[in-house]
């Protein structure tokens, strides 16, 4: 409220303990003598407080935070360093395997009850038949010569196939144009899933331990001390966070570790359903000679969808008599509006989620309303902490006072190459650091004041190399003087 629409009062002094005790007392008097005894006046009323939503409560949360103390390791490092990594994903699993080819052990804690992976995700349902749906990750390209080594790797050993399906760019009312593409699109054979478990190396310098929630950070003597809900889970000579959204924010915000927490916060996150439905006849999915029908599309002028993909078709292109699985995800947007906490939606925030996307289904591919049969099987799914809307551009993030570094895609865009190759550069940049006994930890710190930018590419993430990249709808970044 600007100032000069304010009320002031006058100010209210308080009293002190013993005057107030006096008024106490001659109130009881009073009391005690009925309505002979005079009645003492009746204090001022506090003032109160404007209702609605507090102001600047992020800022001054964001302030608070960075107000912690820097935590500044001076003991020597060891000969034999144990890191802890916080988040199972593509990039801390490629961080932890990183490590091990330096010969650095590490445990990998991730809150995954089914499997590691975070957006390398695949869900099998054993309905009657069985149904397989890739529910985060859709599909990968690679670019970038490390990542393309291991992609290859990954042939070799029958986990990857270059996806061949038809996959191109659907317009509202049914008008699908295929996208060229000069580099291939990979997929896993079984599903993304089984990538994650391939990401780590068949050796005992990895211990991985899930599902894990860690709730604190706290240096001691040199070290850094894991809980979980008070429990502790061990000691560390250093720390990489995996992970982001609100509990990496959370984790940070008391650990002593103000830099990385402030280009934590800095980060802008997209929210996006996921529906999985399972269809018992083939969708009426328009089609040419020249492309067949699509297996995947980018999906436009639709608010409630931005994708669509056959998992049927594309995990198993041979098997004719299985039902689609298709898997749908809404636009950045959609999921903004409609946002709730992931971990407990409301039911009927689930069914007008899934009502809505299925309305924007018939609406992509031309349908009349209440035209499209009806899935046997469906499962909305909020990612709250989607994809990365800005970034700083930088390989990894590490603080070499608090031995503490963050990987993740979202610090060079918004892919799996991306994620891997974070957590491969930050588990080289911290063996070299402990190689050089910490004597010179100033060279070693990076990304720690970078800017953020706007990341461009599709609601569903980035891909390298591919033709078609439709600019992500970012919201206007916030510059936040502290």
């Amino acid at each position: 409220m600007p100032p000069s629409l304010l009320l002031h009062r006058a100010p209210c002094a308080r009293p002190s303990p013993a005057r107030a005790a006096s008024r106490l007392s001659a109130s009881v008097v009073s009391a005690a003598n009925g309505a002979g005894g005079s009645r003492p006046p009746k204090p001022p009323p506090a003032p109160r407080r404007p209702r609605g939503k507090p102001r600047f409560s992020r800022q001054s949360a964001i302030r608070k935070s960075f107000q912690q103390e820097q935590v500044v390791f001076s003991t020597p490092v060891p000969a034999d360093p144990t890191v802890a990594v916080i988040g199972g994903g593509a990039s801390g699993l490629a961080c932890a395997s990183a490590l091990a080819a330096r010969g650095v052990r590490s445990v990998v804690f991730d809150t995954g009850k089914h499997g590691l992976g975070g957006r390398l995700a695949t869900r099998t349902v054993h309905e009657d038949r069985r149904l397989v749906f890739d529910h985060a990750a859709q599909f990968f390209t690679a670019s970038d010569e490390r990542f393309r080594k291991l992609v290859d790797e990954w042939v070799d050993r029958g986990l990857v196939r270059e996806w061949r399906g038809t996959v191109g760019e659907l317009e509202a009312g049914g008008h699908f144009t295929p996208t060229p593409s000069s580099t291939p699109r990979y997929i896993g054979v079984n599903g993304m899933r089984p990538l994650a478990d391939a990401l780590l190396p068949e050796n005992d310098l990895i211990k991985v331990v899930r599902p894990s929630w860690i709730s604190k950070l706290e240096p001691f003597n040199g070290l850094w001390r894991l809980f979980e809900n008070e429990k502790p889970q061990g000691q560390y000579d250093a720390i990489v966070i995996a992970h982001n959204g609100k509990c990496a924010n959370r984790l940070l915000s008391t650990s002593g570790l103000p830099q990385l927490t402030k280009q934590m916060k800095r980060l802008d996150l997209s929210s996006v359903w996921a529906l999985l439905a399972a269809f018992e006849d083939p969708l009426p999915i328009p089609h040419n000679s020249s492309h067949g029908a699509f297996e995947g599309a980018f999906v436009r002028d639709v608010d409630s969808l931005s994708w669509m993909a056959n998992n049927t078709r594309k995990l198993f292109p041979l098997e004719t008599d299985r039902p689609e699985c298709w898997t749908f995800f809404s636009t950045a947007s959609y999921g903004r509006k409609n946002k709730v906490p992931q971990e407990n939606i409301p039911n009927v925030t689930a069914e007008k989620v899934k009502r809505e996307m299925l309305g924007g289904v018939e609406l992509a591919l031309g349908l009349s309303k209440g035209s499209l049969q009806l899935p046997f099987y469906t499962r909305v799914q909020l990612w709250g902490a989607a994809l990365p809307m800005n970034t700083p551009g930088v390989p990894c993030i590490f603080d070499p006072q608090g031995r503490a570094g963050i990987c993740g895609d979202w610090l060079t865009g918004s892919s799996i190459e991306a994620a891997v190759l974070s957590g491969m550069s930050l588990g080289d940049h911290v063996a070299d650091y402990f190689a050089s006994r910490g004597e010179r930890p100033e060279e070693f710190a990076i990304g720690l004041d970078d800017s953020l930018i706007r990341v461009e590419g599709h609601d569903i993430g980035q891909f390298p190399g591919l033709n078609s990249q439709k600019p992500q709808v970012a919201e206007p970044q916030l510059t936040l003087s502290i």
